[in-house]
């Protein structure tokens, strides 16, 4: 059995209070122990996957609508995973392969993390180009003052101060939810996406999968499993801590899918029922697609506003993840509550990865269907990442912390879809190079 105690820094809670102001006390602890879940949720939502959800909903209407409310509870069970296995272990995820299946398997997961975390930092300073270019900014600004921004808020180090940061820039993807309502989407419409969600040809089937990719990115594992160590949840026991971290983790799962969901609606309601089949690869083109329906002023600040939070925040994650995920592999100091002189490496890792994208995309011609071909490239790693995550479950943790039962074969079963599309995706991504 595994006591309270197995997880350094949580303590068997005390008998709680009674009364109105002890359930205000808990209500506001219960909002301080939210953090991790929600913030690698809101960068989920990143550029790419706004770009993606729009190319849906201009290609498909709202075929692709149920697709986003299925993949809810395929993204939870996913990083709840992560979790258990952070909080138990107090291990990150590079780590825990290393120890469990050897340093030749971290390897192999550490280069899957460094190709996704590339390709996504790439998407996120085209997304913030993009919004750049909507105002007139050339790349050099609207790229090199936000990555100058995380890179100090990184060097200035403590986990609670970037989550804050990231969370509150994060929140501004909610304005994509006013900007579906204001599309006026018809009800019968939504219906009729609903009741024939899907089409068996192959554009269809790419942009299915660039969306499961855009949803269930592999560097999300190795975020969330570092966040919870080094977050902590002091003055908890295990139980109650796994509680508040499956709580943090369903309530970011939700918010994510309604973000992605409202980029649908709005571009179904609108660019879908005009111009369908119109090709938008960036925030530009989406937001000028926009403006007849919205209005220039309304389509430039919902859309701008609310891509500047998705991809800021993002890549504020994937710089995290790829410097955890990296440093574990190597065993390296990785904690952000270490200063840069004790943990030199974890931050080289972080800032050399947050210049690297940047520079790559101020450099790049052409940013057109990038970040697309980035989500069906994480559908395509996706087989390796979830592997080595259900194996962990069953192998890093003590029996009474394993799924078991209707929960166990739930989880398989929706995961090994997951799996079956990315492989489908590697075929058909081989094909198509060939």
């Amino acid at each position: 059995m595994v006591s309270d105690d197995v997880v350094a820094g949580l303590t068997p809670s005390a008998t709680p209070a009674q009364g109105p102001e002890a359930g205000r006390r808990r209500a506001a602890r219960l909002l301080m122990l939210l953090g991790p879940g929600v913030m690698v949720m809101l960068a989920d939502t990143d550029a790419g996957s706004v770009v993606t959800a729009a190319q849906s909903g201009a290609q498909y209407g709202y075929q692709l609508v149920l697709s986003q409310v299925i993949l809810i509870p395929i993204l939870y069970l996913v990083q709840e995973m992560t979790v258990r296995l952070g909080l138990v272990t107090r291990q990150g995820h590079g780590a825990l392969i290393r120890r469990i299946f050897g340093t030749k398997w971290a390897l192999l997961s550490a280069v899957t993390l460094f190709i996704a975390c590339v390709g996504a930092l790439i998407t996120e300073f085209a997304g913030l180009a993009g919004v750049g270019s909507l105002v007139g900014l050339p790349r050099v600004v609207s790229i090199g003052v936000p990555a100058i921004g995380l890179v100090g808020l990184v060097l200035a180090g403590r986990y609670r101060r970037v989550e804050v940061v990231g969370i509150t820039i994060g929140a501004l993807e909610l304005l994509f939810v006013p900007a579906a309502v204001m599309a006026r989407p018809e009800a019968a419409a939504v219906a009729d996406g609903l009741v024939h969600p899907v089409q068996f040809s192959v554009p269809f089937l790419t942009l299915l999968a660039a969306n499961v990719g855009a949803v269930i990115m592999p560097w999300m594992v190795f975020y969330q499993q570092g966040a919870v160590i080094d977050k902590g949840r002091r003055g908890l026991g295990l139980k109650q801590a796994l509680r508040s971290a499956r709580l943090d983790t369903a309530v970011g799962s939700v918010i994510t899918q309604i973000v992605m969901i409202s980029v649908m609606v709005a571009v179904a309601a609108t660019i879908g029922v005009r111009n369908p089949g119109a090709e938008l690869g960036d925030i530009a083109s989406i937001a000028d697609a926009l403006t007849p329906f919205l209005g220039r002023t309304a389509a430039v600040l919902l859309f701008g506003l609310g891509m500047i939070g998705a991809a800021v925040v993002a890549a504020l994650v994937v710089a995290l993840a790829g410097a955890w995920g990296m440093a574990e592999v190597l065993g390296w100091r990785h904690s952000l509550n270490d200063s840069p002189k004790r943990a030199t490496g974890f931050y080289v890792l972080a800032v050399l990865g947050t210049a690297a994208g940047a520079g790559l995309v101020i450099g790049w011609p052409n940013l057109v269907s990038l970040s697309i071909d980035v989500e069906v490239m994480n559908a395509c790693l996706l087989p390796i990442v979830l592997g080595f995550l259900l194996f962990l479950e069953r192998r890093a943790l003590p029996p009474e912390l394993r799924m078991t039962g209707f929960r166990r074969i739930t989880t398989y079963l929706l995961t090994g879809v997951v799996i079956a599309l990315g492989l489908v995706t590697v075929v058909q991504t081989a094909l198509a190079a060939g």
